[in-house]
């Protein structure tokens, strides 16, 4: 929590609350249904909620905003993105039942009423969103192919113009190539100091 706090000292009672509570529910669930490595869970406010707001120190979402977590898995980066913005709607979406399971009774526990997790696929998601958020899912053409469908062309809410916000880490050169006039690339280590965060990026895509 302590790191969590040296980046945004600003949060509300709530958020504080919420925000703590996570660990131990991660933990729990994570005895029942593996959703986060076992040894991953020593780094759990590093490795998954500080850099799943990575997005959040990118772009403060406008209250009303919609926004797409396309391959959630246990909730990353939705979850943290939901406790920062309650104000915006969050859907999150994974082809695998179990970790929907675990979305839904994480974001019960601590009282998020801005979230809808629904296991499906990309392909099968419909409706449209301000923004699609997701954390290396996929090869960034693969996912534009997929997501393309689902940005909203008429609202918008926010000082970034619609579009994906993606978190990935290594060499992105030949994924970023057929997108290199409009693609942003940040460091996330330009944000947060830690050593885990080296060569890992911030991509975002206006669509």
């Amino acid at each position: 929590m302590d790191l969590i706090l040296k980046y945004f000292p600003n949060l509300t009672d709530t958020q504080r609350t919420q925000f703590a509570k996570l660990k131990e529910l991660y933990e729990d669930w994570n005895s029942k249904i593996n959703v986060i490595s076992r040894k991953d869970m020593d780094n759990f406010y590093e490795h998954h909620v500080l850099h799943s707001l990575a997005i959040a120190h990118e772009i403060k979402f406008r209250d009303g905003s919609r926004i797409l977590d396309l391959g959630t898995g246990g909730g990353f980066p939705g979850i943290p993105l939901a406790i920062m913005f309650p104000e915006c709607q969050f859907k999150m979406i994974d082809r695998t039942g179990k970790k929907i399971r675990v979305v839904n009774e994480v974001a019960q526990a601590i009282g998020l009423k801005n979230v809808v997790a629904e296991q499906l696929s990309g392909e099968e998601e419909k409706a449209q969103y301000d923004f699609v958020v997701s954390r290396a899912v996929m090869p960034l053409p693969d996912l534009v192919k997929i997501i393309k469908k689902n940005i909203s062309h008429k609202n918008q809410h926010n000082a970034l113009p619609n579009g994906l916000i993606c978190l990935k880490g290594g060499n992105l050169q030949a994924e970023t190539q057929p997108f290199k006039k409009i693609v942003s690339l940040t460091e996330i280590h330009d944000m947060f100091d830690e050593e885990w965060f080296k060569e890992k990026y911030l991509i975002y895509l206006p669509l």
